[in-house]
């Protein structure tokens, strides 16, 4: 542990984190990690931590930091996976767009991602040799597009441990009740006769069941509310307004109205895991507004 401690200042330096992180990072992530090492995989098989949180909530630089510690204390291979990482193509999620419902083109919900890619992915990892390698898949969000091949980071074998990050993972489908009442102006207005989110709950109910199938243990990051959530959607883009060149506009970045709308396609799914996962995480971390670390729960074993 004290190794630890002693190099987590390159870690915060290197994210650009501030010294509060450091505090969080020994209280609860570091006691979360070795709580949790080695983590149980099922019949010998490479296991697959997942990594639920809703938008800004730091489920992202938490997996980065389980990766530099896992890395750099215990010597272990890990590769990072986010569900963000596997959307559809644009040109594919316009073709959804037009055969299916025209909200299908904005990424995020399910059935804009493509599972099989990740799930076998996830397979080519576990069965990754010494001196074997994989390019693991890359969305690049500044042009709503899939990267280029080339540009996909390559990871050797064997692998250690594979985690995986994103704003729905682990989350149940809902029921048609639940479905048949819209939430926001998005749903009221453009989805009058609810086939958008009937075809969302479908696909969580089918294949994406399949994908959290391979999760071996269950971390949630639990927002305060689903308005904090669009709070801290709304500062990273204030961020990225403050990243960009002087006179010259951030591909992609989005004025409030847009933060606004864009958000509303997360709201729905949002409120159902706040509401449901806490009962069926292997561990929540309930957050407060700032994203401190209130309290850590552990699930009894089953």
């Amino acid at each position: 542990m004290s190794n630890a401690v002693d190099t987590l200042s390159a870690f915060l330096i290197k994210e650009k984190l501030p010294d509060s992180y450091r505090e969080q990072a020994e209280s609860c992530f570091i006691p979360f990690i070795e709580t949790l090492r080695p983590i149980p995989g099922t019949s010998g098989r490479v296991p697959v931590l997942g990594i639920h949180g809703s938008q800004g909530c730091g489920k992202s630089t938490l997996a980065e930091f389980i990766y530099w510690y896992l890395h750099t204390q215990g010597g272990l291979n890990v590769a990072l996976l986010s569900l963000d990482d596997f959307y559809l193509t644009l040109a594919q999620r316009q073709q959804l767009a037009d055969t299916t419902h025209p909200l299908l083109r904005t990424r995020g919900v399910p059935g804009t991602h493509d599972i099989p890619l990740a799930l076998a992915t996830i397979e080519k990892l576990r069965s990754l040799r010494a001196g074997q390698t994989l390019n693991l898949p890359r969305f690049d969000k500044a042009c709503d597009d899939r990267a280029p091949e080339s540009s996909w980071p390559t990871l050797s074998g064997p692998i250690d441990l594979i985690v995986f990050e994103g704003w729905c993972v682990g989350a149940s489908p809902q029921t048609s009740a639940e479905l048949a009442v819209a939430i926001n102006d998005l749903e009221r207005l453009e989805d009058l006769d609810s086939r958008w989110r009937q075809y969302v709950n479908a696909c969580l109910a089918n294949d994406y069941q399949v994908l959290f199938s391979e999760l071996d243990y269950l971390l949630m990051l639990c927002a305060p509310s689903f308005d904090c959530v669009a709070d801290w959607r709304g500062e990273q883009e204030r961020k990225l307004a403050l990243r960009q060149a002087a006179g010259t506009m951030t591909p992609g970045l989005m004025d409030a109205a847009a933060i606004l709308r864009f958000i509303q396609h997360y709201e729905r799914l949002t409120r159902h895991c706040l509401d449901t996962l806490p009962a069926t995480a292997d561990c929540v971390m309930t957050l407060g507004t700032q994203r401190e670390i209130l309290n850590v729960q552990y699930q009894e074993a089953k």
